[in-house]
């Protein structure tokens, strides 16, 4: 389990003065390291977004074949100040995502190089906005969510998994982590067994799935229902996404704070690590190829859901 990692990272974050540069020192102490970060501005206020690179023994950047895997830490913000003080829960899912950097520098600095590239992106902002949603408050963010695409859905990453608190729903009424059904160009498809086998081998139970409808593929700003952001990358990649919820038995708002749970971020950061292990060395599917191409041929593509209005 992650946890040194999650607990050191939650030291940086759970700061007013949080931000990518703090997040930037403490990965670049855990071995040499390739980290971006970019101060992004909207109509809320900035953020930091923040880009990390493991380069893989046989990934596309030492000239190899092997695929990349792409972690993508969703959240409004890391902190609403001044509205609340701390860390927030929706904070987690950089939280994870961050962690699972960390360990990753540190494994490769140590020899023990993934098969994959594999890129971890995310943003850190303490002073996030708060917006209306039911069944609790969610937060809100201070770029938009195509904005935020832009810079954390690459073209290099062959599949996706997006971290993100999910606690403040009713649909599911379990403490951990969750995933969801694969989703590829609008079709969303049944969930995969690689990462159900993986996801029952990190947590010693019984593997928790997190249902989703299509309005959650569809992008924000349409005025439908979405459970949260989790899907909100796979509008902007024909790449298959998967959502990692961290979720709870009750629920939680996304602007609670004293509400982070550090050992399902660990765990949710080890299955993402875990998951990079087998998709890089070719041993994972996100999705069976020729059962989505036999549903495109049956019912036509489904690319429109990957379009419309952007918050």
């Amino acid at each position: 389990m992650i946890l040194r990692q999650v607990l050191e990272l939650l030291d940086v974050l759970d700061r007013p003065d949080a931000g990518g540069e703090r997040v930037k020192s403490l990965l670049e102490a855990a071995g040499p390291a390739d980290v971006t970060v970019q101060r992004l501005l909207g109509n809320g206020g900035g953020t930091d977004h923040v880009t990390v690179r493991i380069s893989g023994q046989s990934g596309r950047t030492a000239g190899g074949q092997a695929p990349t895997l792409g972690i993508i830490g969703r959240l409004g913000g890391s902190g609403a100040r001044p509205a609340m003080i701390g860390h927030v829960s929706d904070g987690d899912g950089a939280l994870a995502a961050l962690a699972a950097a960390c360990r990753l520098i540190e494994m490769a600095d140590a020899g023990d190089r993934l098969p994959g590239d594999v890129i971890v992106t995310t943003h850190v902002c303490p002073n996030a906005p708060v917006r209306p949603h039911r069944p609790v408050p969610m937060m809100g963010s201070p770029i938009e969510s195509a904005v935020m695409n832009e810079h954390e859905v690459l073209p290099e990453m062959d599949a996706v998994l997006s971290i993100d608190t999910t606690r403040g729903n009713r649909v599911l009424n379990q403490r951990g982590i969750a995933i969801t059904p694969t989703t590829v160009q609008g079709w969303i498809l049944r969930v995969a067994d690689d990462l159900l086998d993986t996801l029952g081998w990190v947590t010693g139970r019984l593997p928790l799935v997190l249902p989703i409808t299509m309005q959650d593929i569809t992008p924000y700003g349409n005025e439908v229902y979405h459970i949260n952001s989790i899907m909100q990358p796979a509008v902007s990649t024909s790449a298959p996404v998967v959502g990692v919820a961290l979720t709870a038995e009750v629920p939680v708002p996304g602007c609670a704070t004293g509400a982070t749970q550090p050992e399902d971020a660990a765990t949710a950061a080890q299955f993402a690590i875990e998951v990079a292990k087998r998709f890089g060395a070719g041993e994972l599917k996100f999705f069976d190829q020729s059962e989505f191409e036999r549903l495109v041929g049956l019912y036509g593509p489904m690319t429109q859901l990957q379009q419309g209005a952007a918050e």
